[in-house]
């Protein structure tokens, strides 16, 4: 029998210019907004206060924009890097072009944009990953880059 173990990808095997598309999608509910808002302490009326959020220009409560970009990282990871990252080193674009309601779908695709090994930390390469985070309709409502450090093949 063989045993085959769920993981990322090593350095040698990301391609600059590929695009993952991560499936499947998250639906997110009320109670996934409200828990996330709390256990982060982040009081903002728009996700928790239904009838102010009503008298607000988009007349709901939004999703937690950091539940949408922390599910876009997070729906990358089964693909990309379970694993085989080190580390996160950063983010250098985020950003929320369309709010996110209850009932929304999220759906994430990522881009390998740029890749080199790592100078300091040989055995190690840095990826640069541009996740972009759509709704059922096909909306942008979030755009992340971030840069990993992940192991070279063994």
């Amino acid at each position: 029998m063989t045993d085959i173990e769920q993981r990322g990808l090593y350095y040698e095997e990301f391609e600059t210019g590929v695009r993952y598309l991560h499936r499947p999608g998250r639906t997110v509910t009320e109670s996934d907004n409200v828990l996330f808002t709390t256990l982060t302490m982040n009081t903002q009326s728009l996700h928790l206060d239904a009838a102010w959020a009503e008298t607000q220009p988009f007349g709901q409560r939004l999703v937690n924009s950091m539940f949408t970009l922390s599910t876009m990282v997070g729906s990358s990871v089964g693909q990309l890097t379970q694993g085989t990252i080190i580390g996160n080193l950063g983010f250098t674009e985020v950003a929320f072009p369309h709010p996110m309601f209850h009932g929304d779908t999220l759906y994430t695709e990522t881009e390998v944009v740029e890749k080199r090994l790592s100078q300091s930390r040989p055995g190690q390469g840095i990826v640069t990953l541009r996740h972009t985070g759509k709704n059922q309709d096909g909306i942008v409502v979030g755009v992340a880059t971030r840069s990993v450090l992940v192991w070279c093949a063994p």
